[in-house]
């Protein structure tokens, strides 16, 4: 997926958007603005780990009009608070002037790099599992926990991350080793989309593997990468 641009300096600028899913009459998926807010910022926050970066400023864009503004707030809130951190300053613009019968949307982040030494021997994993649309409020529980994922993190149980957005693993998996005829067996579908990265590939040393299959339990499986 990898929606993340280093601008120099050690910041990372990261985003992700959404159109046609909120509480508008022309959406095409029903859903709370705070969730839908929840589930942009969940990405845009994932690739900031994918580039060992943490978000110090927040940016939110809103096409759905001044009523949505607060519970688009509320969600990214809420994602910070899932993930055991506080949430950095957010700031962002609303679109009054026009009125759209879709709701559109999307969440920003600049965050700060963080250097550190890697374990270059790891195994790949996926965690969660690729929704879509409504299978991902109807699914929650197959969804990777953002706090679990930041736990395994800090402790070193995961080396790295790679969300999978709509491409599905396959292609991931290819963008992430820089081979475009790389193949993979996992028991999941591996062209699915991922949607709002339910699924991420997660590299663990091997001394770490008992650990991440406590951590992670069911929505944990390995991947073999060709």
């Amino acid at each position: 997926m990898r929606n993340a641009i280093d601008i120099g300096n050690g910041f990372i600028v990261t985003t992700d958007n959404s159109g046609g899913i909120g509480e508008k009459r022309g959406d095409i998926v029903a859903a709370p603005d705070h969730v839908t807010a929840y589930f942009a910022a969940r990405v845009a926050l994932l690739e900031q780990w994918a580039s060992h970066a943490e978000p110090v400023t927040i940016i939110i864009h809103n096409f759905s009009g001044s009523a949505s503004w607060e519970k688009y707030v509320a969600g990214v809130t809420d994602l910070f608070e899932e993930a055991g951190l506080a949430a950095p300053a957010i700031s962002g613009s609303t679109e009054t002037n026009m009125e759209l019968v879709q709701s559109a949307m999307a969440v920003t982040m600049i965050g700060e790099k963080k250097e550190r030494a890697l374990v270059e021997e790891v195994t790949w994993f996926t965690y969660g599992t690729p929704l879509v649309g409504n299978e991902v409020l109807e699914r929650k529980a197959e969804v990777a926990s953002l706090r679990l994922l930041r736990e395994a993190l800090e402790v070193g149980i995961v080396e790295r991350i790679w969300p999978v957005g709509s491409s599905g693993i396959l292609q991931e998996v290819r963008q992430m080793t820089g081979n475009g005829m790389a193949q993979v067996e996992t028991v999941l579908d591996p062209t699915k989309s991922g949607g709002p990265a339910t699924v991420v590939l997660v590299a663990v040393p091997a001394e770490k593997i008992t650990a991440a299959e406590v951590l992670f339990g069911a929505n944990l499986n390995k991947i073999q990468i060709s």
